[in-house]
């Protein structure tokens, strides 16, 4: 969200009287925690919104959060261990207000303990083959099961959740082995026709090539036995084991100190979280979408780095020298020394790869067919493209729609000429324009927000001009943001989609087109239901000469937005003006499922005037409506969104074979009555802008991107629906035109 820069200097303010004890020489950790916390609940006490009292109430909160966060399937904890860390439930509230940090050096020593322990337990159980003909089971609930009494139940939980998670990749593997014997007796011919039946559209000549090579090489395939298979699925769940472990032993006590210190911020609301130095820059980046490096997404595996996608634009991208697989050996900076990165922490050679644009980084790599090569790339600012708001076109019954999909509100405040979401998005409405469409679709579903700022530009997009949002502080004074400019970019008709994870600013911009009635708000029933404002406070600024490094920042709510009509979208969020089931609709989600979110209110509604140049904006709903009732598709996710909510409560597994592939039989079996869900395509055409054309035409790897996401929208009910609703809107003097243009093209016909 936006910087409040009064809070922010008031805050800095107030921290003048912290600098007069804080040491001067370099310290160790636990004295940076100490300070750390000291920090944390002076800026909360003093810029927060509303901050709970830090009393008992709120030290069995952290209690909770922080064991459930470090040990959620209770499969590292003894119950002697909870006895033992149980008299610190209420105590918690004092070693905050008393800088003590024994509850975490405690559960911080015990953690590390139990870890180590329990890689013998997996490794033990996976040492022989399991007894599948067994009657057993297994229940998941691991919010509602109890600590184990001691280290032997310990071991049997440990085998049960190995078994099972064995157990489902036999299944899957038996079920690959029966499809290949059944494959062996049709031609090829035969299994390209199916290939291409289940491709559809997505269907290329290189995936059919694929296909048949790979049926070539599967051609001569004998059918494995159980045997190998069961022992292939306990060597690969032995892998994927070591592999979580691995990424575990990389992290370190600061790591783990991060998570206790965000159980004590999450406690003054869901929104309030301290970021570390390395996740504060990762925040930047998602709130920015860019950063400066050489563009290449890293995975660790094993004691390897691999590079597992180029970031289209980016350096490596345009040098054409690093390919995803390649895996990085060494790092050197110029003309530096190399430094082996093997076995380093991943967070670590990231470091050593990322630096300032301008600057030379050499990545020694072994290429995929075993190679190792020297590859020099100079660092550059990259743009991550799924960031940044994207637009197609569609026709229908003469008329030509646009879609803009916005991921986020994103805007870099330190540099005032980078891209931002209101600049980005008025830019596609004009392209939009100038290709003649007669009606937007805004898309924010999967929105979680963002800057505060674009919110309104983009609100402003749309209107003549007004309020758009209020914004209440904790003195209660009230400040109302306005979209000052008379223009109005887009004048014809809206749709803004939403679903259940639009949230934050996505909801002000739902709730401002709602109450303006400039709009038709569809999607979900409501959405997430955030109503707080957020800043990001970097806490170095109260330290002077700080010895212990990058303190990292604290982000924590100063501030709760309303409506124009003065409600909150707190808990209760934006509902639609015409509700769309979907899968996830009886599943808890939103804000209103969080136990400590704040609470709904109410203040004065801001003076405005509804939109009156949308005739016939009550009959679209009305039309829209009458179509969802009668929808056998949406009926059936209704139907499906049920049933998951169901499956959901289901907690306990059988590990007896057979009886496993019943019930995954049945599954399969229920499942079918919903493939029409995922089946599902709609008849319209989506193309990109010509000047995206182009760009494509250059960029692959955009194509690639671009040709997926016109898929998606093919097969999605609730884009099709948002376009019906534009249909409705058009006026009667744009449809007597349409219907006088077509009538005319047949005559020159």
């Amino acid at each position: 969200m936006k910087r409040n820069y009064k809070i922010i200097l008031l805050v800095t303010a107030l921290a003048a009287g912290l600098w007069s004890f804080i040491p001067k020489e370099k310290a160790s950790d636990p004295e940076k925690d100490k300070m750390l916390i000291e920090l944390l609940t002076f800026v909360i006490e003093k810029g927060h919104y509303n901050p709970a009292a830090i009393d008992d109430t709120f030290s069995k909160g952290v209690y909770k959060d922080y064991l459930n966060a470090i040990d959620p399937s209770k499969r590292f904890f003894l119950q002697s261990d909870i006895d033992e860390f149980a008299k610190y439930e209420t105590q918690i509230d004092d070693e905050i207000l008393n800088k003590d940090l024994t509850f975490f050096d405690l559960t911080y020593s015990r953690l590390m303990k139990r870890m180590e322990e329990s890689k013998e337990y997996y490794k033990q159980v996976l040492s022989s083959p399991f007894d599948y003909k067994k009657i057993e089971s297994i229940n998941t609930d691991y919010e509602k099961l109890p600590f184990a009494k001691n280290t032997q139940e310990l071991k049997e939980r440990w085998r049960l959740q190995v078994k099972l998670s064995a157990l489902a990749s036999l299944v899957e593997k038996q079920k690959l082995e029966d499809n290949l014997v059944k494959d062996k007796n049709k031609t090829l011919d035969e299994k390209l026709k199916d290939f291409r039946e289940t491709q559809g559209d997505a269907l290329t000549d290189e995936s059919e090539k694929k296909f048949i090579a790979d049926v070539e090489k599967k051609k001569n395939q004998t059918p494995k036995s159980y045997e190998q298979l069961e022992k292939e699925t306990r060597e690969s769940t032995l892998s994927s084991l070591d592999d979580n472990f691995n990424f575990i032993k990389d992290l370190d006590r600061e790591d783990w100190f991060s998570v206790f210190i965000n159980a004590i911020a999450s406690r003054f609301d869901p929104h309030t979280s301290y970021f570390g130095a390395s996740e504060k820059e990762k925040f930047d980046v998602s709130i920015s979408g860019k950063l400066e490096g050489i563009g290449a997404r890293l995975q660790k595996k094993s004691d390897f780095t691999e590079i597992t996608e180029l970031i289209s634009g980016g350096p490596a991208w345009r040098g054409k020298q690093l390919e995803a697989g390649d895996v990085v050996l060494k790092v050197a900076q110029a003309d530096g020394e190399p430094i082996d990165v093997v076995g380093m922490r991943l967070d670590d050679v990231v470091k050593k790869i990322k630096g300032p644009k301008g600057t030379e980084v050499r990545l020694t790599v072994k290429k995929q067919d075993g190679t190792i090569k020297v590859i020099t790339i100079i660092r550059d600012q990259v743009e991550i493209e799924e960031t940044y708001v994207k637009s197609s076109i569609v026709e229908k019954d003469g008329f030509k729609y646009g879609i803009i999909y916005l991921p986020k509100f994103y805007i870099d405040f330190e540099d005032q000429n980078s891209r931002d979401a209101g600049k980005d998005v008025a830019l596609e409405v004009e392209r939009l324009k100038k290709a003649g469409v007669q009606g937007i679709v805004m898309d924010v579903r999967d929105n979680g927000g963002g800057s505060l700022k674009t919110v309104v530009d983009i609100a402003g997009l749309f209107i003549d001009q007004g309020p758009i949002v209020q914004i209440k502080s904790a003195a209660g004074k009230k400040e109302v943001l306005y979209d000052r400019d008379a223009k109005v970019q887009w004048d014809g008709p809206l749709v803004v989609m939403i679903n259940e994870f639009s949230a934050s600013a996505s909801e002000i911009l739902a709730a401002a087109i709602q109450d303006y009635k400039r709009g038709v708000i569809i999607g979900s029933k409501q959405s997430y239901g955030k109503g707080t404002v957020q800043n990001v406070i970097d806490l170095n600024q109260f330290v002077r000469g700080s010895t212990y490094g990058d303190l990292g920042a604290l982000k924590t709510t100063t501030q709760k937005f309303y409506r124009i009509n003065g409600g909150s979208t707190q808990l209760e969020g934006v509902k639609s003006d015409v509700a769309i089931p979907d899968r996830y609709a009886y599943l808890k989600m939103g804000e209103r499922d969080i136990d400590n979110a704040m609470p709904w209110d109410k203040i004065d509604a801001a003076d405005y005037k509804v939109w009156d140049k949308q005739n016939n904006f009550d009959l679209a709903i009305s039309k829209s409506r009458e179509r969802m009732s009668n929808n056998a598709q949406l009926n059936l996710i209704d139907d499906n969104a049920k049933w998951l909510d169901e499956r959901n409560k289901e907690n306990v597994y059988s590990l007896n074979i057979d009886k496993f592939k019943a019930e995954q039989k049945a599954l399969d079996e229920k499942n079918k009555k919903y493939k029409p869900i995922v089946d599902y395509k709609n008849s319209f055409k989506f193309n990109s802008l010509p000047y995206e054309v182009d760009e494509m035409n250059k960029d692959t790897v955009l194509k690639e991107k671009r040709d997926r996401w016109h898929e998606s929208l093919s097969k999605d009910i609730y884009v099709e629906e948002a376009i019906h609703i534009l249909n409705d809107l058009q006026s009667e003097n744009n449809k007597g035109l349409t219907a006088k243009s077509k009538k005319e093209k047949l005559v020159k016909s």
